[in-house]
């Protein structure tokens, strides 16, 4: 498996929480100076219904109903000590753990999961926490061991061009101009 820059199983990668916040300040402020919603959406790119939301928030609480409320959904079950752990452990290779082949599988990454959190993931969840933690499947190439790749390339250097075949002596008559 390859790994990416992002290591956060389960965390949303859309937006930055704190950056949304405070543009949603700004735009407080710019309610408080006495500009209408639709000014307000031209000027930060949103849609005029957002901007509605946002002065309706306001006017009912201030700039603190505004404040974010963080990531939506359900919590992650594993904490970002315990996800730093799994990575490790995956980096670290399947043979580190004891396996024979050197290829992680769902089931030994959740097994993984389980050995070393206490945390139970489903092998089909575990595709998709791996897919969050910049992690992509890779199936390993079957190659023979004896296979000679220096007389691979010599070969279709060499003889390759005399056995391919050449250009259609004959046209399509149907195709022909």
């Amino acid at each position: 498996m390859e790994r990416a820059s992002v290591y956060s199983f389960g965390m949303s990668k859309t937006g930055d929480h704190a950056e949304m916040e405070r543009r949603r300040k700004k735009a407080a402020t710019l309610f408080n100076k006495g500009y209408s919603a639709p000014e307000v959406a031209r000027r930060f790119g949103v849609a005029r219904q957002v901007a509605y939301r946002w002065k309706d928030a306001w006017e009912q609480g201030g700039k603190g109903a505004l404040a974010s409320k963080g990531p939506a959904g359900r919590k992650p079950k594993l904490t970002s000590k315990q996800t730093q752990q799994v990575t490790e452990a995956l980096l670290a290779g399947p043979a580190a753990r004891g396996y024979k082949t050197d290829l992680w599988t769902l089931p030994r990454v959740a097994a993984l999961i389980e050995d070393l959190t206490g945390v139970r993931y489903h092998p089909g969840r575990v595709w998709r926490l791996m897919g969050a933690g910049g992690f992509s499947c890779q199936r390993p190439e079957r190659r023979a061991v004896e296979r000679d790749e220096k007389a691979i390339r010599r070969w279709r250097r060499a003889e390759w061009p005399d056995l391919k075949k050449g250009p259609p002596t004959k046209t399509n008559h149907r195709f022909h101009r």
